[in-house]
């Protein structure tokens, strides 16, 4: 070849020969930019989902501990109100064998003249009632 033109062609391989360097070392430069990026979301990725599993366990100890208050406090007004259906009960069924003991008294005065003492009327009208 005539040496002008080797010259040329020479040059035009180390150019390309250049060039495809300079490509592979942007190629390997992005590589690990890409790594680098992966990383990053990765450890971004983790640390938000380790934020969110944090934060459900203190809503659910929060929520438990709520719980468990509202259920002392039901238990407690379950217990007075069944303290006081006992108590109103009581003062129902003490209610009920006087007027019973009344309307005995009353009843055995009317149909055979006799008059019966309130205790007796009382005493007859409870043996009935609690057997």
């Amino acid at each position: 070849m005539l040496p002008k033109i080797e010259a040329t062609v020479d040059a035009r391989d180390r150019k390309v020969a250049d060039d495809l360097a300079a490509a592979k070392a942007a190629h390997a430069v992005a590589d690990n930019l890409e790594e680098s990026y992966r990383q990053q979301s990765d450890a971004s990725r983790a640390a938000a989902q380790k934020a969110v599993t944090d934060a459900k366990d203190k809503a659910a100890k929060d929520a438990e501990k709520r719980l468990a208050k509202v259920d002392a406090e039901l238990s407690d007004k379950l217990s007075a109100a069944e303290a006081d259906i006992s108590a109103a009960r009581t003062s129902a069924m003490a209610e009920i064998e006087s007027v019973a003991a009344e309307a005995a008294s009353d009843l055995v005065a009317k149909l055979s003249g006799v008059k019966v003492a309130a205790a007796d009327a009382k005493a007859a009208v409870k043996a009935v009632l609690h057997g």
